[in-house]
C-alpha cells in the first residue's frame, strides 16, 4: 500500500502451501527488521496449521488484519482482481495455463511501472500500533474509501475481536 506496488503471486490452487510460498516471496522481497503487515480475508489458508508452522519459523515478521466474515467487497484485493479482470481478461481466449499465467504476469508488470500508492486517512505515523485495535482502524478505513455517496452512512458490521495468539519458538 504505501508504494503501490502489487506483488503477485499465480498458481492453480489456493492452498496453504501456496500462501505460505507468498509469504516467503514478500519476506524475501523487503528488508530483514520490517514488520510485514497484510490484510487478509477468512481464507482457511490464511490461518492453517501449516501456516502458523511458517510463522513460527520467523516470529514477528508478519501482522495479520483480518476482514470481516462475508465482508469480501471489503478486502481491497477483491477490487484490484475485479479491475484486473475487466481490464486484462474480458473478452480474451487463452491457449493454455501457460497463456493466462504470463499475461497475468505482464498485467502486474505493466501495473508496476507507475504504482500508486494507496492513500490512507490515517495519519500512521501518529499511531501507536500496540496501542490500537488494528481490526478497527481497517474496518474505519475500509468504510471511509468503500462508501458511495448514496451508502455513506452505511458500514459494515463491526469486526469480532481477536485475541492475538503469542507465537512461541
Amino acid at each position: 500500500m504505501l508504494s503501490g506496488e502489487a506483488v503477485p503471486l499465480v498458481s492453480e490452487t489456493h492452498k496453504s502451501s501456496d500462501f505460505v510460498t507468498f509469504l516467503k516471496k514478500l519476506d524475501e522481497k523487503y528488508p530483514k527488521g520490517d514488520i510485514i503487515r497484510i490484510i487478509l480475508d477468512n481464507h482457511f489458508a490464511h490461518i492453517s496449521k501449516e501456516t502458523q508452522e511458517y510463522l513460527n519459523t520467523i516470529s514477528g515478521r508478519f501482522e495479520f488484519v483480518f476482514t470481516p466474515k462475508h465482508g469480501s467487497w471489503l478486502n481491497m484485493i477483491e477490487g484490484f482482481f475485479s479491475k484486473m479482470t475487466k481490464q486484462m481478461l474480458g473478452g480474451i481466449r487463452v491457449e493454455s495455463k501457460k497463456e493466462l499465467e504470463d499475461r497475468i504476469y505482464r498485467y502486474f508488470d505493466e501495473i508496476n511501472k507507475e504504482p500508486v500508492p494507496y492513500k490512507w486517512t490515517y495519519k500512521m505515523d501518529t499511531i501507536d500500533l500496540s496501542k490500537e485495535n488494528i481490526d478497527s482502524i481497517v474496518y474505519e478505513v475500509v468504510n471511509a474509501k468503500a462508501a458511495s455517496a448514496e451508502n455513506k452512512n452505511k458500514k459494515a458490521p463491526k469486526p469480532i475481536s481477536r485475541k492475538r495468539k503469542s507465537i512461541q519458538n
